[in-house]
C-alpha cells in the first residue's frame, strides 16, 4: 500500500504513523523535514511532486490553499484516492451545521477553500472531503492559549475534533469508497467561555475577563454522519476527556 500526505504536520504526522503500523510505504511532503526524523517515512519536496507519485497510491491533502500553487495538477492520474483535509469554515455564518448544510463561500477563507475541494472532486481518482472543526491536543488547543495569555473569552460556539480522531476519520475514509464532503467534530460543541472556565480549573489558572483574541464565528457542528458512514468511534467525544488527555501527553 502506497500512501502519500501533502502537508505532514499536525494531523499528517498522525495519520503516517497510523499507516505505518499497517505496513505501508509513505511518502510525505512537510515545510521541515526534521519534524519526521522519528518515523520511517520518504520525505518529498512538494515541488518535486510531478511524476513521482506512485500508480494507485492514496493521498491525503492538507496543505492549506495559500500553498505552493498546482499541487493537485500535479498528482497527475496517479493516485486512486484522495482525501482533502478542509474546513468548517466553508459553513460561512451557519449557526447549526450538519452534512446537508449548504457552504457559503462570501468570504474569502471560504471561497479558498471551496476552490479546492472542487478541484480535488473533479480530480480523476475518488475523492473524499473531510470538513474539519476546530483541531485541538497535544500542544494545541485553549489549554494552550490560555496558558500564553491569549484566550477568547465569549459566549459564540465552537466545534472541535481532538487530532487522533481526526487521523482516524482520514485513515478510514482513505480506506473507504465513500465520497461527497462531510463536516467533522466531536460530540459537544461549547461555548468559548465554557471551554476556558474548564481549563482554568485544571490548570489553576484565572479565567480571562475577557476576549484577547478575535472573535469568529459561532458555530456547532454535527459530526455524526461521517462517523456513521465509516463505523466511526470517537476516543474523544469531547473537549472533557480529550483536553485532560493532552495535558497528560505532553508532562
Amino acid at each position: 500500500m502506497d500512501v502519500l500526505i501533502l502537508g505532514c504536520g499536525y494531523t499528517g504526522r498522525r495519520v503516517a504513523a497510523r499507516f505505518l503500523a499497517r505496513g505501508a510505504h509513505v511518502t510525505a511532503t512537510t515545510r521541515d523535514p526534521r519534524r519526521l526524523a522519528d518515523l520511517d517515512v520518504e520525505v518529498l519536496d512538494v515541488r518535486d511532486l510531478r511524476g513521482r507519485v506512485r500508480p494507485g497510491a492514496l493521498v491525503v491533502h492538507s496543505i492549506p490553499p495559500d500553498g505552493p500553487p498546482g499541487l493537485i495538477e500535479a498528482l497527475g492520474d496517479a493516485p486512486a484516492r484522495v482525501v482533502y483535509i478542509s474546513s468548517t469554515a466553508v459553513y460561512g455564518e451557519a449557526l447549526f451545521v450538519d452534512e446537508s448544510t449548504p457552504v457559503d463561500g462570501r468570504t474569502e477563507r471560504a471561497a479558498l477553500r471551496l476552490e479546492v475541494e472542487r478541484t480535488v472532486s473533479a480530480g480523476p481518482w475518488s475523492s473524499l472531503i473531510l470538513r474539519a472543526a476546530a483541531i485541538y491536543g497535544p500542544g494545541r488547543g485553549v489549554q494552550e492559549s490560555l496558558q500564553r495569555g491569549a484566550c477568547r473569552v465569549d459566549d459564540s460556539f465552537v466545534s472541535r475534533i481532538h487530532v487522533d480522531d481526526l487521523a482516524a476519520h482520514v485513515e478510514a475514509g482513505l480506506l473507504s469508497d465513500l465520497r461527497g464532503a462531510y463536516p467533522v467534530a466531536d460530540e459537544e460543541p461549547c461555548t468559548s467561555r465554557e471551554i476556558t472556565e474548564f481549563c482554568a480549573r485544571l490548570l489553576d489558572l484565572p479565567v480571562p475577563s475577557s476576549s484577547l483574541a478575535k472573535a469568529r464565528a459561532t458555530r456547532r457542528v454535527d459530526g455524526s454522519a461521517i462517523r456513521l458512514a465509516l463505523s466511526i468511534t470517537l476516543q474523544y467525544p469531547s473537549y472533557r476527556v480529550g483536553i485532560p488527555a493532552a495535558l497528560r501527553k505532553l508532562q
